[in-house]
C-alpha cells in the first residue's frame, strides 16, 4: 500500500469576462458554474486514476467546501489551518489595483518563492508548520488523504518535501483553480509525483 497526500485548489469564483480580485480569507465567495464543473472533473479524475481519498479535509470556506461537494467527496472534515491567507489592504481588490500598490516585482516574488508582499497577513512559519505537521501525521497510514484549499496556502505545501528551494526552482508554486497535486511517501519522505495537474474536460 502507498501513503498519498493529495492537495487540490478550489474551482473558479469568477465567470469569464468578470474582473477577478484577490480572494482571501475574509472574502467568502461561492463557486460559479465553471467552478462547480471543475469540482466535478476533480472527482472524476480521482476516481479514474485510483486516487479516491480515504479522508478529506477542507478549508472552511464556501469555495472549498463546494468544490469538495461537486467532486462527490464524502465525510468531509473542515480544517481551519488550511483556510486562505488574508491579503490585508489588497483583500478583494482587482489585480491592477494591487500591483499599483505593491508593484509587479512583489507579485513575481510571491509567485516565485512565496515572499510575502508588504501588508499581507501571512504567518509563514505557522503555515509551513501546519503543512509539515499534518503531512507527518499521515506517514505510514497506507491511506490516501485529500485537502482542498486555496492558492495562497497551497504554495507552501512543498515544504513537506524538505527542500522547498529546490522545488520552487523546478516548479511554478502557484496552483491553478481546480488543479491538484500529489505527494507519495517514499522511504519516510514526501515526494511530489504530480503538481498542478488540471483534470481534463470530457470529450464531446
Amino acid at each position: 500500500m502507498t501513503t498519498r497526500f493529495i492537495i487540490a485548489r478550489h474551482g473558479n469564483t469568477f465567470n469569464k469576462g468578470e474582473t477577478p480580485t484577490r480572494v482571501g480569507a475574509r472574502t467568502d465567495l461561492p463557486l460559479v458554474q465553471s467552478g462547480l464543473e471543475q469540482g466535478q472533473r476533480l472527482g472524476k479524475y480521482l476516481r479514474d486514476n485510483n486516487l479516491w481519498p480515504d479522508d478529506v479535509y477542507v478549508a472552511p470556506l464556501k469555495r472549498t467546501m463546494q468544490t469538495a461537494a461537486a467532486a462527490g467527496l464524502e465525510n468531509v472534515k473542515p480544517y481551519e489551518g488550511f483556510k486562505e491567507i488574508d491579503y490585508g489592504p489588497d483583500e478583494n481588490k482587482p489585480e491592477d489595483v494591487v500591483i499599483a500598490r505593491i508593484g509587479q516585482a512583489a507579485i513575481d516574488a510571491w509567485n516565485a518563492d512565496g515572499a510575502v508582499p508588504n501588508g499581507w497577513q501571512v504567518d509563514v512559519p505557522g503555515v509551513i508548520k501546519t503543512w509539515v505537521d499534518f503531512a507527518d501525521s499521515l506517514k505510514g497510514s497506507n491511506k490516501t488523504t485529500l485537502v482542498v484549499s486555496s492558492n495562497g496556502i497551497i504554495r507552501f505545501a512543498p515544504y513537506i518535501t524538505g527542500d522547498f528551494a529546490a522545488f520552487a526552482k523546478n516548479h511554478e508554486i502557484k496552483v491553478g483553480t481546480g488543479c491538484l497535486c500529489v505527494f507519495e511517501e517514499q522511504n519516510g519522505q514526501w515526494v511530489c509525483t504530480a503538481w498542478n495537474v488540471k483534470p481534463p474536460k470530457e470529450e464531446a
